[in-house]
């Protein structure tokens, strides 16, 4: 079955999370993708996280699907193959500081000189415009710009990073990617290539639900609640008698009523019938709500909430993520060769399309240039003589 994206030739010149992210989600739906790497080093993912045999595993996951060559963007014999790569692409993607890439002459209008229909994703920490744009930032800065960290944790603790440092890198992979397919689509009606231009904050701005309406009406600012939502009540994580932790989700009068029938309080209702009356008694509901799951355990409470078609989970560590019968029959996590041997196990492809599905087709190169000869020697012709020049001049 052909793939979705077949045919689409995607540059990536990034490194680390973000813009690589927005070019592996290509990838899985059929792009070429060809991951230019520094000379002899490779990619700083490589030497990020846990490792096995010296292998990022994390690499081999997130440069799945990708060709890898290496080219010393510094120079300009680099500079020059990266151009005659970019006149045979579609899509360029990276996440260098602003001006960077200008300085290395390889900037969009240099680009455009020799393909003016490329697509150029740029993802940087606070984008290409703004008084900021040449600040340093990882996904831990963008969280903490972006607004979220200010509401993670306790009130009387330090504010906490959501989740892992990373998500706003993935987040921001995620909407290059669609602002790729977007700029493709202008593309193929009027033949204009363009800039998808992301800072990496953005994304995490865009998901902050009511925060920003809330506070230009009304001037309010929310603040850390723990686990805890400030707009619905119950909305909270419950300790069960076996130590585990449950997560109950009540947005509406309804699921409340659901909630106090699995409990057999339904005589309850009256005094906490708005959603105004539980938000102003959230914790002596909260409170009732961690009785009641504290003299169970997780399986029994699970199946008492479920019966009643009570919103509930479970909150999953990675080994519950691999034991859910669900998540496999989604293929959610899925198992690939891993060329040390054995089996690797990362995250399925989404989203799921039904007549194009996405697909990995290898892991990620386990040599920076390992593809080297196959696109400088096959596909812009370059001799054996030529590529050992290169080579023993730190170019590639």
């Amino acid at each position: 079955m052909a793939l979705a994206l077949e045919g689409l030739k995607v540059l990536d010149l990034a490194t680390f999370v973000a813009a690589p992210v927005c070019a592996t989600l290509l990838g899985e739906f059929g792009a070429e993708i060809i991951k230019v790497e520094q000379p002899g080093e490779g990619d700083d993912l490589r030497r990020l996280g846990r490792q096995t045999d010296g292998v990022s595993l994390w690499w081999l996951a997130e440069a799945r699907n990708k060709k890898s060559i290496t080219c010393n963007l510094r120079t300009r014999e680099g500079q020059e193959l990266v151009k005659r790569l970019v006149a045979q692409s579609d899509i360029v993607a990276e996440n260098f500081r602003p001006g960077t890439l200008e300085r290395w002459n390889l900037g969009y209008e240099a680009l455009t000189e020799v393909n003016p229909r490329i697509i150029m994703v740029r993802i940087s920490a606070f984008g290409q415009t703004g008084p900021y744009r040449e600040r340093p930032g990882f996904g831990r800065i963008a969280a903490a710009i972006g607004g979220i960290s200010y509401l993670s944790g306790h009130p009387d603790r330090p504010p906490a990073t959501p989740g892992t440092p990373t998500i706003p890198d993935y987040l921001a992979g995620v909407m290059g990617a669609l602002g790729a397919l977007i700029a493709l689509h202008h593309r193929e009606r009027t033949g204009e290539g363009q800039v998808v231009d992301v800072a990496l904050y953005e994304p995490i701005l865009r998901m902050l639900d009511e925060l920003i309406p809330v506070y230009g009406a009304t001037g309010h600012v929310r603040e850390r609640i723990g686990s805890g939502t400030e707009y619905v009540v119950p909305h909270n994580h419950y300790r069960t008698r076996d130590g585990k932790w449950l997560a109950i989700a009540c947005t509406s009068d309804r699921m409340f009523e659901r909630l106090l029938r699995a409990m057999g309080r339904e005589a309850l209702k009256e005094r906490y019938q708005t959603m105004a009356d539980r938000l102003r008694l959230r914790e002596e509901l909260d409170a009732l709500i961690q009785q009641w799951v504290e003299a169970k355990d997780a399986r029994e409470a699970l199946a008492q909430l479920e019966a009643a078609e009570v919103p509930s989970s479970l909150v999953y560590s990675v080994r519950d993520l691999f034991d859910d019968p669900h998540l496999k029959a989604r293929e959610n996590i899925v198992s690939v060769p891993n060329p040390l041997g054995g089996l690797l196990h990362m995250v399925g492809v989404i989203p799921r399309l039904s007549r194009t599905p996405g697909s990995i087709r290898s892991v990620g190169p386990l040599r920076p240039g390992e593809n080297n000869e196959e696109i400088y020697g096959d596909r812009l012709g370059l001799s054996r003589g030529e590529l050992d020049r290169l080579r023993n001049g730190g170019v590639i």
